[in-house]
C-alpha cells in the first residue's frame, strides 16, 4: 500500500468519517475510536480503495465496526445480566469476566458467520433443547438437514475448543 495514498486518504476523509460515525454512535470517544479502527482495518486489508469509492469503502468499514460493537455490547449486558442473578461471591474476578466476554465474542462471531438455518439449528439445539425432529418441524426442513446443519455448526465451532 503506498504511505502517500493512505495518508492522503485519512486526510482528505477522516473528518467526515468522525462525523458520520459521532452522528451514528453519540459518543465522541467511541466515534474517534471506530473512525481510528476503520483506518487499521483499510491499512490492514492493503487496498486502497478507487478515489470515488474512498467514502463508500471507509463507510462500509465504518458500519461493520459499528455493528461489532453493538453485538460485543449486548453480549456484555447479557452476561452482566446472567451475573446479576448470582450472589456477588459466585462472581468471577474481574481477569476471568474478561476471558469469558472474549470466549463469547468469539463464538459469536463463528455463528453469526454460519448460514441462517445452520446458526438457528445450532441455537435451538444447544441452548433451547430442541430435538432434531422439533427443529426440523420450526425450520420446515428434513431432520437430515438438521443433522447435516448441526455439522456444519460444531465444525465451524471447532477452532474455538483448540485455543
Amino acid at each position: 500500500m503506498d504511505p502517500e495514498g493512505a495518508h492522503s486518504l485519512y486526510a482528505d476523509h477522516h473528518a467526515w468519517l468522525y462525523g458520520w460515525l459521532r452522528r451514528k454512535v453519540g459518543c465522541a470517544a467511541a466515534a474517534a475510536d471506530l473512525a481510528h479502527d476503520s483506518y487499521v482495518r483499510l491499512l490492514a486489508a492493503r487496498r486502497m480503495p478507487a478515489p470515488d469509492q474512498s467514502r463508500a469503502y471507509l463507510m462500509q468499514i465504518a458500519k461493520g465496526l459499528v455493528i461489532d460493537q453493538s453485538r460485543r455490547r449486548e453480549i456484555e449486558a447479557a452476561f452482566l445480566e446472567t451475573l446479576s442473578v448470582l450472589p456477588e461471591e459466585l462472581w468471577p474476578s474481574p481477569e476471568s469476566r474478561a476471558i469469558v466476554l472474549e470466549t463469547l465474542e468469539k463464538i459469536d462471531a463463528v455463528l453469526y458467520a454460519l448460514p441462517s438455518k445452520v446458526r438457528e439449528t445450532f441455537l435451538l439445539s444447544r441452548f433451547d433443547g430442541l430435538t432434531y425432529a422439533e427443529i426440523a418441524a420450526r425450520l420446515h426442513v428434513s431432520v437430515a438437514s438438521v443433522r447435516k446443519y448441526m455439522v456444519k455448526a460444531v465444525y465451524a465451532c471447532l477452532p474455538l475448543v483448540a485455543e
